[in-house]
């Protein structure tokens, strides 16, 4: 059982997404969210509170009569539940939900205690609201999308539910569960936020921090494959430059390549012979850059992880609506804490980064497919009868087609503001659509990822001698052997095993 409590860590996100870890929420925290609560009711009675007796954006200067103030937060909800597109997988949905909880468990908000305790029985039964990825602008937070999950908190809305899509009601009838209880500001406390931008941030991150460990190891099976020299991943080259992630790139080379007899060491190599005269060398200098300059090209994929990681969890542990309730300062804080431009660049960096993955593993596999540039593959790592069959060579049409899309997707979308809401929100950060794309890119990279690994182990059995390479490399091959046979002279669809591999590597770590 995860105890909802600041700061949550990303571990504790893994839990609940992929263990299907259950929380609870402590007595002290319930105490300090009612004590937010009941000391906003009172403050507002003689007060004009934005959201609590004021209409909401450029119609804040609407007073709004107490008869109607309940009526005003169902009307938030329901009027910004307008979002469209597809679906959002309920995975980041879940992701969502939980920075959310914790965001109105730190006692900024003014939310009474059934918002938490409903949200808490929401992910413990698996229950994710229908949320749209078009909506969301990312200024006073993710919006509409949030007033999806809201309208789902008030008993109405849709919900995936096993699966399945089902209305609301019949869901919380089903699993006896009650929705909150509108009293103060929870329709404006639910909406303004956020928590789903950084709720998709936060597995677009364990997702990508995954992919560069399987692009670390398709690039290290690769050196072993072509026979490769061990000096651009040494520990010598790489530490006469300072960067650590460089260095941490490298070792993860080293780590995995350890016991490899495929390497060569250039001292045994070019350095064995003072007196070499050859006019044009048999062997190669050194390899092309897609296989020599891997430290250097995944070293800021992992810095901008690493970074992207510490701002979202800061983000996730913050109050991030308005206005902020400080109980402890007996006052009532209006801002813009709910505007969402730190994540909007971090995913912007992070797909970014996820694309020259890409490009690299793209290039990676046109040279293992390149008889003419490896020149020790047959064409396309084609294990069949040259000309009647065709290995990977459609395989390869997809990989630099989903790279391409890559390229163009990872146009900014920090910088792409446009004002809206009668200008009130002059300068948004479209955040939640800067999440969505990385995840696209990252769920794109996976498919080129896969074709390499293909690759790969189409190469692997071509050599013929596992014994040679390294353990890892041995269990990596054992692992996908059997996804792909292209031994046989009669050729198949590769579409299902493309997705087969892209599944493994999505679902699978390497290093543990």
């Amino acid at each position: 059982m995860l105890s909802i409590k600041a700061p949550l860590k990303i571990t504790d996100f893994k839990e609940v997404l992929f263990e299907n870890q259950k929380l609870e929420i402590s007595a002290e925290i319930l105490q300090k969210a009612d004590r937010s609560f009941q000391f906003l009711q009172e403050f507002a009675k003689d007060k004009v509170i934005y959201g609590v007796n004021t209409g909401f954006g450029p119609m804040a200067q609407y007073r709004i009569k107490d008869e109607d103030r309940l009526q005003l937060q169902y009307n938030l909800i329901r009027s910004h539940a307008s979002g469209t597109g597809k679906p959002i997988d309920p995975l980041y949905v879940k992701a969502s939900m939980l920075a959310r909880l914790n965001t109105l468990s730190l006692g900024y908000s003014g939310v009474n205690i059934s918002v938490l305790e409903t949200m808490q029985q929401l992910i413990n039964h698996d229950v994710t609201p229908l949320i749209f990825e078009h909506g969301g602008v990312g200024a006073s937070g993710d919006l509409v999308q949030l007033a999806h999950l809201a309208l789902v908190l008030i008993g109405e809305g849709e919900v995936f539910y096993k699966s399945e899509r089902k209305s609301t009601k019949s869901v919380f009838e089903e699993l006896n569960i009650k929705p909150i209880e509108i009293k103060l500001r929870e329709g404006l406390a639910l909406i303004n936020g956020t928590s789903v931008m950084t709720g998709i941030g936060i597995v677009n991150l364990i997702h990508a921090r995954r992919l560069l460990e399987w692009s670390v190891c398709c690039s290290s099976m690769l050196n072993e494959l072509v026979s490769a020299y061990s000096d651009h991943f040494s520990s010598e080259l790489n530490a006469s430059k300072l960067h650590e992630s460089q260095h941490s790139i490298a070792e993860m080379m080293r780590d995995h390549l350890k016991g490899s007899q495929r390497i060569k060491n250039r001292q045994d190599h070019l350095y064995r012979d003072s007196s070499n005269s050859e006019a044009i060398f048999l062997e190669k200098v050194q390899e092309y850059y897609s296989l020599r300059c891997i430290p250097q090209i995944l070293g800021p994929v992992l810095d901008t992880i690493n970074s992207a990681e510490k701002i979202l969890m800061d983000e996730v542990n913050s109050a991030n609506d308005n206005p902020i309730v400080s109980v402890e300062k007996q006052m009532v804080y209006h801002g813009g804490n709910f505007h969402g431009d730190f994540i909007s660049l971090e995913m912007d960096k992070l797909k970014l980064v996820i694309t020259r993955l890409s490009m690299l593993a793209e290039r990676q596999l046109n040279y293992l497919l390149n008889s003419k540039l490896n020149e020790i593959f047959p064409p396309f790592v084609n294990l069949g009868k040259l000309g009647l069959n065709f290995g990977l060579q459609g395989a390869q049409f997809t990989a630099v087609s989903t790279t391409a899309e890559n390229q163009t997707l990872s146009n900014s979308m920090y910088v792409h503001s446009i004002p809206n809401n009668n200008d009130n929100q002059d300068i948004v950060s479209m955040g939640t659509n800067a999440a969505n794309i990385a995840k696209t890119v990252i769920d794109n990279a996976y498919q080129v990822l896969a074709v390499e690994m293909m690759a790969i182990v189409q190469g692997i059995k071509y050599i013929d001698d596992l014994d040679s390479f390294s353990e890892k490399t041995k269990a990596v091959f054992k692992q996908f052997q059997h996804k792909i046979e292209l031994e046989d002279q009669q050729d198949f669809p590769l579409y299902a095993t493309i997705e087969d591999f892209t599944k493994s590597l999505k679902e699978n770590e390497i290093y543990k």
